[in-house]
């Protein structure tokens, strides 16, 4: 394909020379009424809902809604240039899977599925800690790894060891789930993976963790889940922790869960080569601030020092534009992935991709983009 878009023209020659329908939706704001008629109900109620009353998760959605795309006419873009190079990763267009945990509650082959899918397209798969499958596991060319940094730094170190010899490029650590936030639809299942063993391969496979238990993990598994609850809840870190992780990874850091402009300095400040502005797509803190809507002060503040990148409530390939014209150099997309895994494993996720990537093409080309670096504040309006 010349363009990301041509895509669409694919579906439609295949709906009227072939007669053969998408059997996954393409609009992809719908995505998680379909999967949920696959899904379990403790899937759903750990996927979908966030924290509290959901306010933030809702703001997410409202902030995209508050920004409306200017299109400008005659600027002609027969051909599209999405691709980028952030924090030292070639990419074909500034989109990268988010890290997702527990991925085999959508599919049982889960990250296995996802890191396929993303490869597939070329595009970054970023790995999270808290996966059912482990760092080895994971075949891609372009990886990343999310740090749920824990207490014991032993197994912190040994993550890192074992991240690095895996091929994964930068290191993306996630500030704001010290602990979990207060989830009420899993709480009223009482239902959390990890206490099963579900979403710990890292740390089951981890010779660190394996060390500090009376018996192997098979022979004793309720012993090591234990041991992991111990190690998981890290609300005490600080800033001047940071020199840690700079002297045992020697790649790009990123820090994800910013959302304050006073903390986006302090990263700056302390050497950060990125961060994430997010609110963990509203599962933390509930009532919180957008993302989208703390996106440009932070951009302004920090965008000339250290790569902003951008998640929470990403859902269309316009919401990605606008999060481009607002400071951003790359969006990393979550929950729709687990929707298309849910729905068909590995196609499912690379459909998804497909279509976001599309709309996104499209959307540039009908605004009169040739690339998303031409988007600023000038491409949009807050209505």
């Amino acid at each position: 394909m010349a363009n990301f878009g041509d895509h669409q023209l694919q579906i439609y020659l295949q709906g009227m020379l072939q007669g053969t329908r998408p059997e996954i939706t393409t609009d992809l704001a719908r995505l998680e009424s379909q999967a949920a008629g696959t899904l379990s109900a403790e899937a759903m109620g750990y996927i979908v809902p966030s924290a509290g009353s959901g306010a933030t998760a809702r703001a997410n959605l409202a902030a995209f809604d508050r920004w409306r795309l200017v299109p400008r006419m005659l600027r002609g873009s027969t051909d599209r240039d999405l691709s980028c190079t952030i924090l030292g990763t070639a990419m074909p267009a500034p989109v990268l899977v988010a890290p997702i945990g527990v991925q085999t509650l959508a599919h049982p082959d889960g990250e296995l599925a996802t890191a396929r899918a993303a490869d597939a397209l070329g595009l970054t798969y970023t790995h999270s800690t808290q996966a059912s499958h482990a760092f080895e596991q994971i075949e891609a060319k372009s990886k990343w790894y999310q740090l749920y940094w824990p207490t014991d730094r032993d197994v912190c170190l040994s993550f890192l060891q074992r991240a690095k010899a895996s091929g994964y490029g930068v290191l993306v650590v996630t500030l704001d789930t010290g602990t979990l936030g207060w989830r009420p639809a899993d709480l009223d299942r009482g239902f959390l993976p990890f206490l099963k063993g579900e979403g710990l391969a890292n740390y089951f496979s981890d010779p660190a963790f394996q060390a500090k238990l009376a018996k192997p993990v098979a022979e004793d598994p309720g012993a090591a889940v234990m041991h992991w609850a111990q190690m998981f809840p890290n609300v005490g870190l600080g800033w001047d922790e940071l020199s840690f992780l700079r002297d045992n990874w020697d790649g790009p850091i990123v820090l994800k869960g910013i959302t304050a402009v006073e903390d986006a300095k302090l990263a700056a400040e302390h050497g950060v080569d990125g961060v994430v502005v997010s609110n963990h797509g509203g599962r933390q803190v509930d009532g919180a601030i957008a993302s989208l809507d703390a996106l440009p002060a932070i951009a302004d503040a920090v965008g000339e020092q250290v790569t902003v990148l951008f998640d929470s409530g990403v859902r269309t390939g316009s919401d990605a534009a606008k999060a481009f014209a607002l400071g951003a150099k790359a969006v990393l997309l979550g929950r729709p992935l687990l929707y298309g895994l849910a729905l068909a494993g590995q196609a499912g996720v690379e459909h998804v991709l497909r279509c976001f990537l599309a709309e996104l093409d499209l959307t540039l080309a009908l605004s009169g983009y040739a690339n998303h670096r031409e988007l600023n504040r000038d491409s949009v309006v807050r209505a």
